[in-house]
């Protein structure tokens, strides 16, 4: 079954001035009808204009949205007139949709603390939005780009009783990524009627299973947004019962979104996934599954082709969840390493032939009743990490 986006969105990218290379640079995502939305942002105490902006937009339209306003090549963060750029552009786009300032949502990610000129948008925005069209999705996943080597989007279709729903998302991401949401723009979009309260729930446990199971480098950037919009236009209400199904596959969708980022890690040539079982409770997988994830020292066993589980076994003890080291085994590309905390054979030559594969699996198993488990998406660290951020303003 193919993929259809979701009715009722229009797109639209232009060039307005804000990167220094000629590539666009300004989108809009439309919603017809004003859709109901919901998003997660940053937990990083320093945070951008426009997230402190949507964050009060959100709840002064009690979750209507009608359009996202999305730049890239500026973070328009810690500036002196952050909030009147985010403000004064705003509401010139509301002007062209006769709405409610509250109900566009803007994003910004890029340099910070560079001043952003509010011109560069409001002069471009007649373009902007003469140029809008159903066809027009991959252009805005390719215009939010900054590090990304490639755009990321993932769709869904879900048959219900009333008849059929279409999920899609895009998002970028690729360096400064952290759990508790990565240096992401997300934006993931629906038909099926929801509301508002409905969506803030279903993208707040998305979002716990996805993006902040997600981490290159450790940094929490200053921009991080995530949006969950859905704006009825299939027609189709989900019963309480199909509420399930649906959460399941925004959630899936955001999934394959998170582990896109991790593969386009800045420098990365692995995507690897973290498994944890047997914990006490999710929370300690959890920990587990982080510590693992961003330890710099497993990341760069893993770019070197190194089956050291040593260095794994090392950052679950320090994660804060409590075990027993004599009840783990660890597995590297399904082939066991350490049995009962203590080294197990394997043939080396072999392994390290498995993990030159672009894709890598660490699993951790902890014997016991323990219930909990995670799933985390990271990737290797190499040379081409420092090469990337030690040039990134210039």
């Amino acid at each position: 079954m193919s993929n259809e986006l979701p009715f009722g969105y229009q797109y639209s990218t232009v060039y307005a001035g804000i990167r220094k290379a000629a590539k666009d640079d300004l989108s809009l995502i439309v919603s017809e009808p004003a859709a109901n939305g919901a998003a997660v942002f940053t937990r990083n105490l320093v945070a951008a204009a426009p997230v402190v902006l949507s964050r009060a937009h959100l709840k002064a339209s009690r979750g209507k949205v009608r359009a996202l306003l999305i730049n890239a090549g500026n973070a328009n963060c810690a500036t002196r007139t952050g909030m009147k750029v985010a403000e004064a552009t705003v509401k010139a786009t509301a002007k062209l949709f006769a709405c409610p300032p509250a109900q566009i949502l803007p994003s910004s990610t890029g340099v910070i603390g560079v001043e952003l000129d509010p011109r560069k948008i409001t002069t471009a925005l007649p373009a902007l939005y003469a140029g809008l069209s159903t066809e027009r999705f991959g252009d805005v996943a390719r215009a939010i780009m900054t590090t990304d080597l490639v755009p990321k989007t993932a769709q869904a279709n879900l048959d219900l009783s009333q008849g059929r729903i279409r999920i899609a998302g895009m998002t970028k991401g690729s360096g400064m990524i952290h759990p508790n949401m990565a240096t992401t723009l997300g934006y993931i979009l629906t038909d099926a009627t929801i509301s508002p309260k409905d969506c803030a729930a279903i993208l707040k446990r998305a979002t716990e299973l996805s993006y902040n199971r997600l981490t290159v480098d450790g940094d929490t950037s200053t921009n991080d947004t995530v949006v969950l919009l859905a704006n009825g236009a299939s027609g189709v209400k989900p019963t309480p019962a199909e509420l399930k199904q649906v959460a399941d596959a925004i959630t899936s969708v955001m999934k394959n979104l998170a582990a896109q980022i991790a593969r386009d890690g800045e420098g990365a040539k692995k995507l690897v996934r973290v498994l944890v079982s047997g914990a006490r409770s999710e929370h300690d997988a959890n920990l587990i599954g982080r510590a693992i994830a961003n330890s710099p020292l497993v990341k760069t066993a893993i770019a070197g082709s190194d089956a050291n589980w040593g260095r794994i076994i090392c950052a679950a003890g320090y994660s804060g969840a409590q075990f027993d080291p004599t009840q783990v085994d660890i597995y590297l590309q399904g082939k066991r390493v350490c049995k009962a905390g203590l080294a197990a054979p394997f043939d080396e030559p072999k392994l390290k032939a498995r993990l030159d594969e672009k894709d890598v699996l660490i699993d951790l198993r902890i014997a016991g009743s323990g219930k909990g488990s995670a799933e985390f998406w990271t990737c290797d660290l190499t040379e081409g990490y420092i090469e990337i951020n030690g040039s990134y303003r210039t």
